[in-house]
């Protein structure tokens, strides 16, 4: 048979080849605007809710920032307004220094601008995007661009500047630029900044919101006054728990020991001292004469060409350069100074849990300053425990970095799985395998450092070093040790007053049958044998140290610094509740250690232990 016939092949299309000019043609320079704008996820923005809240952010912590560079006591109004079903006006107004009028543009109008980048000290803001990435996302969701208002003297009439951002740029475009002198009344100190956003998100109450992030912003801002007026017209005011200033943050140069070979070989071409050693003195922290010269000596060792501390920086090249990076990781150097951390402190962590949370008893620990990479870094730990917190719920973990409530991507942060990997059994409480202890605890965790590693530029989570985690682990372990003890002393107390009632309910019985058999006056046999129970039972009066032993009127929980007790909520709180913060304390002054107010209260303490002794 003949073969069958093959089906007919169909035309392909023709496809035309790009060729290199083409392909060059193409291509165009990205503006860093333009690749936010396109992937705006990056910063926050990734939904209506987290959009609104991290606007929120990055204007409160610019107004904090501001106000403490220039000395005055942080008095911020956040307000929220709804204009449609899915649109908001966000008012955000502070009484810092205000912004000089040619800084308005490049401020609120261009990304990775600003003055914290390039400075090795502790702040707030670290990139330079949080705020002019606020307006870009509101001029791109609503069209409307930004109104900033500031005033920067009590002799000088407010300034109006309406702008939007040009992405393809990057570079703001001024829309008006007005004085509104009739704008003054809303600066009662005679200076401040106020700043409107249009944008479209959604407001909720509950855990990641608005709400939340104000409440534990003023945690750990105790300083700082904070208003909140809702969409529902409701307001909200966090008062002012301390009227001290933290103290300020002192600028420090890079250490040696915290630069990777391509960012040295970039500083030996950039700087301005002309010999080796005045260059490593000059640019470097730690490194004085003596150990200039030390360095220079060992990298001499390392390289076939003479390095001595006159030679100049000129003429050295790749070689030189990696032989004094060699020796620079072979010697040991002081670690840098930590003027430039300004951790929040123990008292005042413990006042700002005081103010927002209903607990019993309280604990913080500062650990001493530590160095990851060359960066200064310090670790600070708090606890609540019992009162009206919920009793079934897993503890509740409050993260910052350099003062700023880190609100997502808890699981990926270091403070989170520190917080997971202490055994809190050790302290009594009950903590399932691989999760959080179950029980009222709330943990707070505060990271200060001039350089935070977050893991993405949204800032929401701390990166894993190992030099970190070691500092919060023993942190946590500390105020574990302090709950541990008062949850000892207290389980120890409540079973001596139970074997307390069972001597008081049988002793009425046995005076009763003594005086039946022996004629013994019931009554006297009676108060004796109510002596004998009370002195037996004892320590149901009595506290004990750390170490378990019976001290006098005062115990080593109760002289700690760092811990609070509030005796009149170990009661409260058995049935739990729903919420961490059920209203907000007004603050109160820690009394000093051997002050006569801390006297007056231990009397108290004694004087109502006595009278319940004797009823």
């Amino acid at each position: 048979m003949p073969p069958a016939a093959s089906a007919p092949r169909k035309k392909s299309k023709s496809r035309t080849a790009a060729t290199a000019e083409s392909m060059a043609a193409m291509q165009r320079e990205i503006s860093v605007s333009e690749f936010f704008a396109k992937n705006r996820h990056l910063l926050g923005f990734d939904n209506p809710r987290k959009a609104v809240l991290t606007t929120v952010k990055e204007a409160v912590d610019n107004a904090l920032d501001a106000c403490e560079e220039a000395g005055i006591l942080p008095t911020i109004a956040v307000t929220m307004l709804q204009t449609d079903e899915t649109r908001f006006k966000l008012t955000i107004q502070d009484n810092g220094p205000g912004i000089v009028r040619k800084q308005i543009e490049n401020i609120f109008g261009k990304l990775l601008y600003g003055s914290k980048f390039h400075r090795m000290k502790m702040s707030r803001g670290q990139q330079g995007i949080g705020i002019s990435a606020a307006g870009m996302y509101g001029l791109m969701t609503t069209g409307k661009p930004v109104k900033i208002v500031s005033k920067t003297g009590k002799r000088k009439p407010s300034h109006e500047v309406v702008l939007k951002i040009d992405t393809s740029k990057n570079r703001a475009e001024v829309v008006s630029d007005t004085e509104h002198p009739e704008d003054d009344k809303f600066f009662a100190d005679g200076h401040g900044t106020i700043v409107t956003i249009e944008l479209e998100g959604k407001y909720q109450k509950g855990r990641q919101s608005i709400d939340e992030y104000l409440e534990q912003t003023a945690i750990a801002n105790p300083h700082a006054e904070i208003s909140w007026t809702s969409p529902t017209n409701e307001t909200v005011v966090f008062p002012r728990a301390m009227n001290e200033l933290p103290a300020e943050a002192k600028e420090i140069k890079p250490h040696p020991k915290g630069i990777e070979l391509g960012t040295l070989i970039q500083m030996l071409e950039r700087t301005e001292p002309t010999s080796v050693s005045s260059f490593l003195q000059n640019e470097f922290s730690r490194v004085g004469q003596r150990k200039a010269s030390e360095l220079v000596k060992l990298a001499d060792k390392k390289t076939s060409t003479t390095i001595t501390p006159r030679t100049r920086i000129s003429t050295m090249g790749h070689a030189e350069a990696e032989a004094l990076y060699k020796a620079i990781q072979e010697t040991s150097i002081m670690a840098p100074p930590t003027d430039c951390l300004v951790p929040i402190g123990s008292r005042a962590l413990l006042a700002g849990l005081l103010k927002e949370v209903q607990a019993e008893f309280f604990a913080a620990s500062t650990r001493p300053p530590a160095v990851y990479r060359g960066n200064p870094f310090q670790m600070e730990v708090a606890i609540a425990y019992g009162g009206n917190l919920a009793r079934e719920d897993t503890a509740r973990i409050l993260r910052f970095a350099n003062r700023v409530p880190l609100l997502y991507q808890q699981s990926a942060c270091s403070s989170f799985k520190a917080v997971l990997e202490t055994g809190w059994k050790n302290y009594g409480l009950s903590q399932p395998k691989g999760s959080l202890p179950t029980g009222p605890l709330v943990v707070m965790v505060h990271m200060a450092s001039v350089w935070v590693p977050f893991t993405s530029e949204s800032k929401e989570a701390i990166a894993d070093y190992d030099e970190i985690r070691k500092e919060l682990r023993l942190a946590l372990q500390e105020c574990g040790r302090k709950l541990g003890t008062y949850l000892r002393r207290r389980q120890k107390m409540k079973k001596e007053a139970e074997r307390r009632s069972v001597f008081e309910r049988y002793i009425g019985e046995i005076s009763t049958a003594c005086h039946n058999i022996t004629g013994t006056d019931a009554r006297q046999l009676y108060v004796a044998l109510q002596k004998i129970a009370t002195r037996k039972t004892e320590e149901a009066d009595q506290k004990l140290d750390q170490d378990g032993k019976v001290v006098g009127k005062q115990d080593a929980l109760e002289k700690d610094d760092d811990v609070i007790i509030l005796h009149d909520r170990s009661t409260a709180g058995d049935e739990g509740s729903d919420s961490l913060f059920d209203e907000d304390m007004p603050a109160r002054k820690l009394p000093r250690r051997g002050s006569k107010a801390a006297k007056r209260t231990v009397k108290k303490k004694s004087t109502r232990k006595k009278t319940s002794r004797k009823s």
